[in-house]
């Protein structure tokens, strides 16, 4: 597995090894002692989830100002672009992005650490989009930041892909401003 740490460090784009021929393709998804051996992290993950969403459907920025999630994100049918924002006041990459096409095709992983809103939005016809947490889900605990908030800048690429204006859900709509909303000390 080859582990390429971002311009922000603490998120790492995963390559894992892929085997291919004429009948298809195998490779390990997830290997706890290969994981820790590319990232240098030892982390539990706790659940895992999938879901399946249409061309132009954006969902994010999320995040859990309790029970923070670490994510490991991939992309087993479809495209997406993948997006992490440090959420964490402190730190001297506060409100930066970074972001990473994860695809079928490259089979390429996210590893988004607590502390960060995540969110993607799906450039092919439709994606199913994988991730293990290293935290349960806590509805409570959930926020949102805006897709588009000027003070981030996220470049997502929306007319490169022909997507219009992207498909929110109401919370992902009414989602804060990072400079209101409640974010990690």
């Amino acid at each position: 597995m080859k582990a390429t740490r971002l311009a922000i460090p603490e998120v790492v784009l995963l390559e894992p090894k892929v085997f291919g021929d004429a009948r298809g393709f195998f490779f390990e998804s997830f290997n706890q002692r290969a994981f820790r051996e590319a990232t240098g992290l030892d982390v539990p993950f706790v659940q895992d989830n999938h879901s399946r969403s249409a061309r132009g459907v954006l969902r994010g920025l999320h995040y859990q100002v309790k029970q923070p999630q670490g994510k490991l994100v991939r992309v087993a049918r479809g495209r997406v672009f993948d997006v992490a924002v440090d959420v964490r006041r402190s730190s001297p990459t506060f409100g930066r992005w970074v972001g990473a096409e994860l695809s079928e095709e490259n089979q390429h992983q996210l590893w988004v650490p607590a502390g960060f809103a995540h969110g993607f939005v799906v450039l092919s016809d439709s994606a199913d989009f994988l991730y293990k947490t290293t935290e349960y889900y806590a509805p409570e605990h959930e926020r949102c930041i805006a897709w588009n908030d000027p003070a981030i800048g996220v470049e997502w690429p929306l007319a490169a892909a022909g997507i219009a204006a992207p498909v929110l859900s109401a919370k992902d709509a009414a989602g804060a401003r990072l400079r209101e909303a409640e974010v990690f000390s």
